[in-house]
């Protein structure tokens, strides 16, 4: 599985470069749309689970990475899905969900997680130690950041290696975007520098060589580099390619690599196929399909006010709005202003930080209540028109396809920007 990632250099190589998406989320609907589009293609899909939202110890959604390989499998199968087209992927695998420790505690866990995530069977490991834990300066120098990332992949290739599983393939880098998207308004993003990439891809190799990762040396896929993507809570930077072009040109110093892009969220086609022709081959997206599911459930909200009265006005959307006042930890600090944008943001941020928040069981009632007010109605086509304009659902049945279809038409997005691309 991993074998097909290893061919995302030599294609770009070729000149023939094409992307993967790769599809951030825990959610079970995001799930199953990207192993529905993967099945109907019979293609390969690139599924990552976040050290927040998945470790050893069950992090926000609860799930231990072997947790997430059994959901994804079970998914699959029902789907119709290979699995050995399924490719899973852990994703800012380091101390970060323990920043707030000293190190030595921080880094501990972070192995027995990259363990858990290895022994599981991911099989794409980026390995994030960028971020400064209790005391550190902020940002780490890149040595510290390569010494640690080192460690880990160590831990990962004995992991790997007494289990008989496949060796993983890694991402690495020091310029790694906050996971989740910036907490403000952004005016400009700068591309990293080439003299910086150089020197980050120069100290992993020094780093990893003496620490005799040797093997693990061929099969580091890419780093993570700023391309000059980015979204905050209520705008988009999108990408310019003359402002990337001398950092994309740093790949022709290399044919076995390519760059991972972080924050790729709500970039247009044209900008994201940009990205894959540029050698910026793994696309990761996250809150971006999450917002398209909130985005499409909030318009069947509307929908059941309109159609049935004793539903409520926007019973949903006034039920999420208690919770996340009652339980204020996932976005406060995060979403800023005045009473009136704070009650936006919680609700339309492009950060989505309710996305924290659907695996609760008051949310899950919430949307459960709404499927039944809508089971079994058909909904007129000018209702769906008016909420759902984008989406072409005239034979599309059920809440739940609905959904899905919303998430879908954003990975469609992704999937046409990734196919080769002659240069």
């Amino acid at each position: 599985m991993s074998n097909y990632l290893l061919e995302l250099s030599s294609a770009r190589v070729k000149g023939t470069p094409f992307g993967i998406t790769s599809v951030c989320s825990a959610h079970p609907v995001v799930l199953r749309a990207a192993l529905r589009r993967a099945s109907v293609a019979e293609s390969h899909v690139l599924i990552e689970a976040t050290c927040n939202q998945v470790n050893h110890l069950g992090g926000y959604t609860g799930m231990t990475p072997a947790d997430f390989v059994d959901l994804v499998g079970r998914m699959a199968d029902e789907e119709g899905l290979r699995r050995d087209l399924v490719i899973l992927g852990g994703d800012h695998l380091g101390p970060n969900p323990w920043r707030k420790e000293r190190a030595e505690d921080a880094l501990a866990k972070a192995r027995d997680m990259v363990r858990a995530y290895v022994a599981a069977g991911f099989s794409k490991i980026h390995i994030d130690t960028s971020m400064g834990c209790a005391g550190e300066s902020v940002p780490l120098d890149d040595q510290t950041i390569a010494k640690r990332a080192a460690d880990l992949c160590a831990i990962a290739e004995e992991t790997a290696r007494t289990a008989g599983l496949p060796m993983p393939v890694y991402i690495l880098g020091t310029e790694v975007p906050v996971p989740g998207g910036a907490d403000h308004m952004l005016d400009s993003v700068e591309p990293t520098s080439p003299e910086a990439a150089r020197a980050t891809i120069a100290i992993h190799r020094e780093i990893f060589e003496a620490a005799g990762l040797h093997d693990a040396l061929k099969r580091i896929l890419a780093f993570v580099v700023q391309p000059g993507v980015e979204f905050g809570s209520d705008n988009v930077i999108v990408y310019e390619p003359p402002k990337a072009g001398a950092l994309a040109a740093v790949l022709q110093d290399d044919d076995s690599l390519v760059f991972e892009a972080h924050s790729t969220d709500y970039q247009p086609e044209e900008a994201l196929t940009s990205l894959v022709r540029d050698g910026f081959a793994i696309l990761k997206v996250g809150p971006g399909l999450t917002f398209a599911y909130r985005e499409a459930l909030y318009a069947l909200d509307m929908i059941a006010s309109e159609l049935v009265p004793s539903y409520g006005a926007r019973a949903l959307a006034m039920g999420m709005e208690k919770l996340m006042l009652e339980h204020p930890g996932d976005w406060q600090g995060h979403y800023h202003g005045d009473e009136a944008s704070l009650r936006l943001q919680r609700h339309y941020s492009y950060s989505d930080r309710i996305r924290y928040y659907w695996n609760r069981p008051e949310a899950a009632a919430a949307v459960e209540a709404l499927a039944t007010v809508l089971e079994g109605r058909k909904i007129p086509e000018p209702l769906l028109r008016q909420y759902l304009p984008r989406h072409d659902l005239r034979d599309v049945a059920g809440m739940q396809d609905i959904l899905i279809a919303a998430v879908d038409a954003v990975l469609g997005t992704y999937d046409r920007a990734a196919r080769p691309h002659p240069v």
